[in-house]
């Protein structure tokens, strides 16, 4: 896993693609990435280079943004999802999984898709890009991180309403949300003895059973046992203290209970570098913390700084997976 990043297109007609191009002129040679997809779908005038073979990725970048060609149906429209790209989006996303596991590339990092898009052109069988990289892997559960300089957090349950988490949010879950972090904080961020902050469910962690039991009947059993596996546990935490800056620096990681208790003090701290990172993947995954964004495509206002954080974030971690496995340590 010495090779260059994998940056696999996205939909072609959001932001995907001028923010590839605005990442290899801020990067440079500093950090080779090739991008997966159709040139046509770049600025015009791109400076591009394209390469038959990731190894000549470190050598293409001098000239222009390294590419692996992958031709796609129709024409692109800039804020307008064309049904027939539906499937090169799919088969782009699979190729860069081949990639990364086969050794060429070091790490995936992937640009936004149009999940309605790829529903209705192709039948696309997935809630996201999430479950279908886990479906490629044949790995039953992930786990979502957000990840910038300032936070890293972990939501145990993600993307359903409010009112359906106490009875989602099961010790099971949990357990394997703080198991699955724990251990690629050691693999992929070289941290051998991690820290994990634990959120409680309820205002104040449940005060003391007066404001919900989950804290004493569910979440501190679940951290004793892991306790005694060695896991450096810390909690349950009360919410609205545990992401004040001291409080940052006491741990490397905090778990939350949900999608907004995780993603509200991240995004306020770093909202422009937040990297969004699949663990428990047997390949580094990372993404820009932002979706499409199909109202400013092709008209140069989006911001690179997430895309830029989500490509060097990939190649550490990859660097950190490879130098764990016994590979040579990665330049």
């Amino acid at each position: 896993m010495t090779g260059p990043v994998a940056l696999s297109c996205g939909e072609p007609a959001g932001v995907g693609p001028e923010l590839a191009l605005a990442a290899w002129r801020a990067l440079g040679a500093e950090l080779p990435f090739v991008l997966i997809g159709d040139p046509r779908h770049l600025p015009p005038d791109s400076p591009l280079a394209e390469i038959a073979d990731l190894s000549e990725a470190a050598a293409a970048t001098r000239h222009g943004l390294p590419f692996l060609r992958h031709e796609f149906d129709g024409p692109m429209t800039p804020g307008t999802p064309n049904a027939a790209h539906a499937q090169g989006v799919i088969d782009v996303i699979a190729r860069g999984v081949d990639l990364v596991r086969s050794g060429a590339a070091r790490a995936l990092c992937t640009a936004p898709i149009h999940k309605k898009a790829l529903q209705d052109g192709a039948n696309f069988a997935y809630p996201g890009h999430t479950e279908y990289l886990a479906a490629l892997a044949g790995v039953e559960r992930v786990v979502m991180m957000l990840a910038s300089p300032a936070l890293r957090v972990v939501p145990a349950t993600i993307h359903i309403p409010l009112a359906d988490v106490p009875r989602t949010l099961t010790a099971d879950l949990l357990r394997d949300t703080l198991r699955i972090t724990h251990a690629a904080l050691i693999r992929d961020f070289a941290l051998p003895r991690p820290r994990i902050a634990v959120a409680g469910l309820n205002p104040h962690a449940g005060e003391g059973g007066t404001m919900g039991r989950e804290e004493i009947d569910m979440i501190l059993p679940v951290i004793g046992q892991l306790r005694s596996e060695g896991l450096d546990l810390h909690g349950p935490m009360s919410a609205d203290t545990m992401f004040h800056a001291r409080a940052r620096e006491s741990y490397d990681a905090a778990v939350c209970m949900y999608h907004d208790q995780a993603l509200i003090p991240i995004k306020t701290l770093d909202f422009d570098r937040g990297v969004n990172v699949t663990l428990g993947l047997p390949f580094v995954r990372t993404s820009p913390d932002h979706g499409t964004a199909m109202d400013i495509a092709g008209r140069g206002l989006a911001n690179p700084g997430s895309m830029i954080e989500a490509l060097k974030l990939a190649h550490t971690m990859g660097a950190a997976r490879a130098r764990g496995a016994g590979g040579a340590s990665p330049r």
